[in-house]
Formats: C-alpha cells, structure tokens, sequence
C-alpha cells in the first residue's frame, strides 16, 4: 500500500515538475514575454495537488477493503493447514503406536495362551495306533505231489494285528512297545508276540540308538520298497533266510541330507518270537546285521549282511557253523510306478549245528517286484521270487513264487487288493510264510504247490 502511494505522488509531483517545467519553456520560448506566475496560480496548482492526493488515499482505502477479505481467507487457510498438520503429527503418532502393538501383540497371545493351556500329562505325548493284515481267500494247498493239506479252503484269517504305543518324553528320548498277534496253525491258536519294546536316544539325524527289540537292517528296509507287504512277506521274511525284529542294541541314522542311510545291529539272533524270559534267550555268541543305502531321484541302493549263530549258542548246545547272509537291492520308487531287484546269498544258515561238514549249504535266491500306478487309488502289481535253499548238496531244491493282484486305496490307511499267489517247491521241503510246502519223501525227490486267490485287505490307525 505504501509502495502505490509513493507512486501516487511521485507521479503527482512529475506531474506538477511536467507542467512548470512547461511553462518555463513556453516563457523563455517567447521572450520571456510573460513574467512569472503569481500567488494565484501556485495556489490553485497546490489544490490540484491536494485533489490529487486525495484521490489517490481514496484509492488506497479502496483497495485496503478489497484486500482484507483475502487476507482473512488467507489467514483462515493458514490456520486449516495448521490444524491438518497438527491431525497428520496426531493420527502418525497413533498409528506408531498401534505399530508398537501389532508387533507385541503375538507375543501377548502365546504369553496369555500358556498361562490359559493346562499342563499336559504323559497321554499328550503319547500315540496309539494299530496295523490289521486280513484277507477273505481260497487256499489250494498240495504236498507230495497231491496230498491235499489241512489249510486248503476258503476262510477269513487275521494275519497280523499290530498293537503299538509310542511315548516321547522329550527331544532326545522316547520309547514304543508294539504286539504282534498271529494265529498259529500248527497248535491251531492264536499267539502273542512282543515284536517290538525299545528306548530310543536320538542324538541327532546321524545317530540314532534303540535298545530292546527293534527293527533290523534289512528286512523292514525292504518292506518299505516293496510296498505290498500287508499281501505277502518279502523274501527273506517269507523262506525264513531273516527276520524283521529282534532283542539288542540298535544304531542308524542318515547323512547328506538323507542321501546315505545306515543301520547296524547287535542282536541274539533268536528273533522277536523267542520268549524273553528267564535263560530261554540267553545266548553265549552276539549276531551282528547292518547295511548301508544311498538314495538319489527316486533310485534306491542297499546292501548289508549278517554273520551269527541265530540264537542256536546256548548252554547244552554246540555250534560247529556261523550262518553269513549277504544282501543287495536296487529299486525305483515314485508316486506313478515302483520297480525293484532283490537278491541274497546265505551260507551255513541252516547248518549251525550241524557237525557234518559234507551236509552244510550255500543257498542263493532273488526277487523282482514291480506295480504301476493308473490313479491315486487304483494299481496293479507283481511280484517273483527264485530260491535255491540248498545249493551245495540238493541244487534241484528250488521254490518258485509269484502273484499277481490289482490294489484300490479309497482313503491312506486303507488298501484293498485282488491277488492270485503261486508257490511251487521241488525237491524238498521248504518252510515258508504259508507254511511247510514241497516233499517229505526220504529221497527228497517230489513236488508241492501252494495255490490262494482272495481279496487282501491294510488297516492302519
């Protein structure tokens, strides 16, 4: 407002400079012929002026009212932006804090959580669970070239049940005792076993120690590869060349990220059917079973072995042999096919006591297994075995095995299975999963069959 006031009069002021300066020029410009302003005329120039400025203080005013409602609003925005400010610096302060709570707040809840969660008793750390082999099958079962045997016809049989309770007492230690309930066709009941009681200290993935009845290296190993067992036993299971569990101490584990597996126990050698009470199991000789496994895609190699006198070292009895097993097997296992090999040799496994040395053996035998995959329910497999139990003195002495089935799973711990089962034995007598089958000529010449076609049934729980 100043700065146009200024400009107000320095204007008035030129223009009162312009108009003497004028006369000036028209003066001199004619000879002096007038003489000087009077009195009158300076007075009048000075009302001039004093118009001048007062119009222009008019002006001024004027544009002084224009400008004080700007200057409200602008005051007015100023304080709106002031209080957007002070709600911005407010609303970040408490989002801060609910930031703060946010993080604290699982804390808070595990916290609050714990104190609410009563404490667990031994049951929380305890499972139960149950395995049922069963199946609804006809059995044609002939010995001696067409001796007809008790077990042939048709019936429903509970092969195995399996009652197992496991109990974690801690990261490192826990303990599992399972049962094994078979019916005993030769005293013509059902048997109970312990087919596993154990305390278990996992040390780390590289070493693991159970003490007691157990699982052994081989047999478990390829049941698992196998994936059919609740239809038959695998080979050395089914012709009695090993077993699955037994009393002792137990060691496994797995390296590289589970690339190498190995398990290696020291046991009785009696097997987990032999009673384990008073001085029926004592032995005078430990067996030693181990084996060592890679798995790489899907490919799994093993071999293993074991040496011993299969709980036959007691007191009263002379051993004059030590049976050595040597196994091996190569498998592929995916979610659409399996495909695997088996093959063992045996010597003296069946000649611990025997003092003759012309009558002892070498045995050999091999499986090839196989199923595919059509859907996640559906599949069909099979399944050969070949065993030549006494290689060295009866080398005609062979058992040949095969079935055929087709599988449906309608839920994981249920399977269902169509099977025919074929095994023939030659020249001798062979004690295998389904019995005594073969000849019990002197000669040992003649042949026996074993026929079963039935539906083959898993429960798991």
């Amino acid at each position: 407002m100043r700065m146009r006031t200024a400009l107000v009069a320095g204007t008035a002021l030129g223009v009162f400079a312009a108009s003497g300066f004028a006369a000036d020029a028209k003066t001199t410009h004619r000879h002096h012929a007038r003489a000087a302003r009077g009195p009158s005329e300076m007075a009048l120039l000075r009302d001039e002026v004093d118009l001048l400025k007062a119009k222009v203080e008019s002006l001024e005013g004027r544009l002084e009212d224009a400008r004080q409602p700007q200057q409200a609003q602008i005051q007015a925005l100023q304080t709106q932006v002031q209080t957007a400010q002070a709600q911005a610096q407010n609303a970040e302060a408490i989002a801060t804090a609910n930031q703060t709570q946010i993080q604290t707040l699982p804390t808070t809840v595990a916290t609050e959580v714990k104190k609410a969660t009563p404490k667990p008793n031994w049951s929380a750390d305890t499972t139960l669970g149950a395995t049922i082999f069963a199946d609804a099958s006809h059995i044609d079962y002939k010995n001696d070239g067409g001796v007809r045997q008790p077990q042939s016809g048709t019936n429903f049989d509970i092969k195995r049940l399996y009652l197992s309770v496991d109990h974690k007492f801690n990261n490192v230690f826990s303990a599992n005792a399972t049962t094994d309930f078979i019916y005993d066709s030769g005293a013509g009941a059902t048997q109970l076993f312990i087919k596993k009681a154990f305390l278990q200290a996992k040390l780390s993935d590289a070493l693991v120690i159970r003490a007691g009845a157990a699982d052994l290296p081989w047999v478990p190993f390829v049941e698992k590869l196998y994936g059919n067992r609740y239809v038959e036993q695998v080979l050395l299971d089914r012709t009695k060349f090993g077993t699955s569990t037994d009393w002792g101490l137990h060691a496994f584990g797995s390296l590289a990220g589970g690339l190498i597996g190995y398990q290696v126990s020291v046991v009785d050698g009696s097997g987990y059917k032999a009673p384990a009470i008073g001085t029926a199991n004592r032995t005078d000789h430990l067996d030693v079973e181990g084996r060592i496994n890679a798995t790489y895609h899907h490919f799994t190699v093993a071999v293993g072995g074991y040496d011993g006198k299969l709980g036959k070292a007691v007191a009263g009895t002379t051993t004059y042999n030590t049976a050595e097993r040597f196994d091996a097997v190569v498998a592929y296992s995916s979610d659409q096919f399996r495909l695997g090999g088996e093959y063992f040799w045996a010597k003296d496994w069946n000649d611990v006591t025997q003092a003759n040395p012309l009558k002892v053996n070498k045995s050999e035998g091999y499986s090839a297994f196989g199923s595919f995959n059509f859907t996640k329910q559906i599949a069909v497999f099979g399944r050969y075995d070949y065993v030549k139990p006494q290689n060295t003195t009866a080398p005609s002495f062979t058992d040949n095995y095969f079935n055929v089935g087709v599988s449906y799973s309608p839920i994981k711990p249920l399977d269902f299975a169509l099977v025919y089962k074929r095994d023939k034995v030659q020249n001798g007598l062979l004690n295998t999963g389904n019995g005594k089958i073969g000849t019990t000529n002197a000669s040992g010449l003649g042949s026996g069959y074993y026929d079963e076609i039935g539906v083959f049934t898993q429960v798991k729980f």
